[in-house]
């Protein structure tokens, strides 16, 4: 504008110069020139017929020359006047006006030069319009494709790249700016050329897995109108892959859960006829010296069998089960119990510390031993990186109100910048296969929802300490009365039920040995007709049979005997499932897990004979009607 006033000032010498342009966001006329003492104004009526119906010229009787055009000026009409529009695209975007006093100030051929430079500014607008459309086009197409979250970008059909967002200039690792222009083939992973090559010469949308390290794209190929032309999109799947491998192994723990749980009850079976075969045999004091240390041995050991049976339980299965307040230290040991052998295997000593008078905790067990077992394994792990031995140090002390546990190993140590990513989800050093970086993150989530926390402490070269800090509040357990000396009240009538005869033959030699009276069904369906028919004072029961098993037999007991169903005690090797421990719970009767001690059954039914009356005596026979004879 300023240019356009310039050259008409100087070959016009108009007295005012005014030009006014269309405001392209409110749309109306704004003044862009003014040579007069105050901007121009946009109603003037001289302006407006230039816009609507110049180029004109108007000398002499001004005022006479605009009442022709239906344009009413007054007194403030000028002795002479020059006005044209400016058009862009044909539509007018502005006006311009050259004003005299002197009526002979403009000339026909002036008017021709208005018209001249009018065309070349209408020109010079539209390029101007069309550039900022471009323009315009370009930032929508910018801010759009940059907005999507898969990588995008178009070639040609000489496998040049025309067009690239900024997700696909991050997933090459190269500037935006730089893109254009450049092969495809030069900027993506070798290992994905082939496919992609074989995705850009389809003509029809085409869809393939690129694998590069450790990560995973979905890429498609939308064949554009030139052949060899495509937009090829890259959808980065890598953090939904691993959560679909975290899903599989998911599915495969459960269903190793389920495997164990039923081969737990028949693991437990005969190492319960092994330890109450033992114990029955020492309490009968009648075995060889030469067979005492032996005797004890068997026992102790199937002890030890039936114990790495319920750790495996109580990890490996699923478990919903409810925080409740209990020590620290047992749920160490059984960890460590449960890690000996791959210990062992990876040349590592693990030591446990607990301290004394340490408060309990309200926890899920299985949850937290979850956390200890994946900090542990990886204390294993890191010193089998190095190829050598190495030690583990499992410290619990108290912590405020609660307690701290220290899990530190003398490994090579985390670096600095890989100690600031270790709780991140996905996040893993260990190579394809072997991790899929959630265990930590896991177990820091795990032990947040129990109002703690898990902090690092790093030294590359020095091992890794990491501790976990766990809030006490839990009320303190009352001391321990005394255990009161074990005393046989009286005999007692027992039904025994069980589908093993082995456990029916030493219950049944162990029970007659205390002085009761013992019967047995191997059989839940028998045991039921039996139950019914002779009062007991206690009915043993294993819940798990064919047929029958405990759990059905209880339900139809209590409705056909009420009172019978009060004197059962249960017995099962599968108390870690979630459903068994819910039925025991719920019903609140005794139970035995198997392998049980003679001790812990002596004990079982002393607590229920106290509690119960003796079952009434069988009823006699009834006596047959006498025979009556004729006469």
């Amino acid at each position: 504008m300023d240019l356009v006033a310039r050259t008409l000032t100087e070959l016009l010498a108009p007295d005012r110069l005014s030009i006014v342009l269309l405001d392209a966001v409110s749309n109306r006329l704004a003044a862009a020139y003014d040579s007069g003492p105050e901007p121009a104004n946009t109603d003037d009526p001289l302006l407006q017929l230039a816009l609507r119906r110049g180029p004109l010229l108007f000398a002499r009787d001004v005022a006479t020359a605009a009442r022709a055009q239906g344009v009413e000026l007054g007194l403030s009409a000028p002795g002479a006047w020059i006005g044209a529009p400016l058009v862009a695209g044909a539509r007018p975007v502005g006006a311009v006006s050259l004003t005299a006093e002197r009526p002979d100030a403009f000339r026909p051929d002036d008017l021709m030069i208005v018209r001249a430079v009018v065309a070349q500014v209408s020109i010079a607008l539209e390029n101007a319009r069309l550039v900022e459309l471009l323009s315009s086009a370009k930032r929508e197409w910018e801010q759009t494709v940059d907005a999507i979250t898969q990588a995008m970008c178009i070639i040609d059909p000489e496998g040049v790249v025309r067009r690239a967002n900024r997700v696909f200039a991050d997933l090459v690792q190269t500037p935006v700016t730089a893109i254009p222009g450049r092969p495809w083939i030069g900027l993506l992973p070798p290992a994905w050329a082939e496919a992609v090559g074989r995705a850009v010469t389809e003509r029809t949308p085409t869809t393939a897995e690129l694998r590069s390290a450790d990560r995973s794209v979905l890429l498609t190929a939308i064949p554009l109108a030139e052949p060899g032309a495509a937009v090829l999109v890259f959808e980065d799947q890598t953090a939904k892959r691993r959560l679909q491998e975290q899903l599989i192994q998911s599915e495969k723990m459960s269903a190793i859960g389920q495997l164990i749980a039923g081969v737990a009850h028949d693991l437990n079976n005969p190492l319960a006829s092994v330890v109450g075969l033992s114990d029955f045999l020492a309490e009968t004091g009648e075995i060889p010296a030469p067979l005492t240390e032996p005797l004890q041995v068997i026992r102790q050991e199937a002890e030890r069998a039936a114990t790495i049976v319920k750790n495996l339980l109580s990890f490996a299965r699923s478990q919903e089960g409810e925080r409740q307040v209990q020590p620290i230290g047992p749920i160490l040991a059984s960890t460590l119990a449960l890690l000996r052998n791959q210990l062992m295997a990876h040349k590592v000593e693990a030591t446990l510390r607990v301290e004394e008078d340490l408060p309990d905790l309200e926890v899920n067990a299985n949850q937290i031993k979850q956390v200890f077992v994946n900090l542990i394994n990886n204390a294993a792990q890191a010193i089998a990186s190095v190829q050598r031995s190495g030690r583990i140090w499992v410290t619990a002390r108290r912590w405020l109100d609660g307690v701290a546990v220290s899990v530190a190993d003398n490994g090579p140590g985390i670096p600095d910048e890989i100690a600031q990513r270790v709780f991140e989800p996905f996040f893993t050093t260990k190579r394809e296969g072997e991790g899929t970086g959630l265990g930590l993150s896991i177990s820091q989530g795990i032990v947040k929802e129990h109002g703690g926390r898990i902090t690092l402490d790093a030294r590359p070269g020095s091992g890794v300490t990491f501790t976990v800090e766990l809030p006490g509040g839990a009320q303190p357990r009352p001391p321990a009365a005394p255990a009161d000396p074990v005393t046989q009240t009286r005999s007692l009538r027992v039904l025994v039920v069980d589908d093993e005869p082995h456990i029916l033959y030493y219950m049944r030699s162990t029970l007659e040995s205390w002085g009761h009276t013992v019967e047995v069904a191997s059989d839940g369906a028998y045991a039921l007709e039996r139950a019914i028919a002779d009062p007991f004072d206690v009915i043993i029961c294993d819940l798990r049979m064919p047929h029958l098993g405990g759990r059905e037999m209880y339900h139809r007991l209590a409705q056909q005997h009420p009172q019978a169903a009060q004197r059962i005690i249960f017995a099962t090797g599968d108390t870690v499932r979630g459903d068994t421990l819910h039925f025991l719970e719920s019903l609140g009767r005794p139970y035995l897990h198997k392998p049980f001690t003679l001790a812990e059954l002596r004990g079982v039914l002393d607590r229920l004979a106290a509690q119960a009356p003796p079952a009434p005596p069988p009823l006699p026979p009834p006596v047959p009607p006498l025979l009556s004879h004729p006469g």
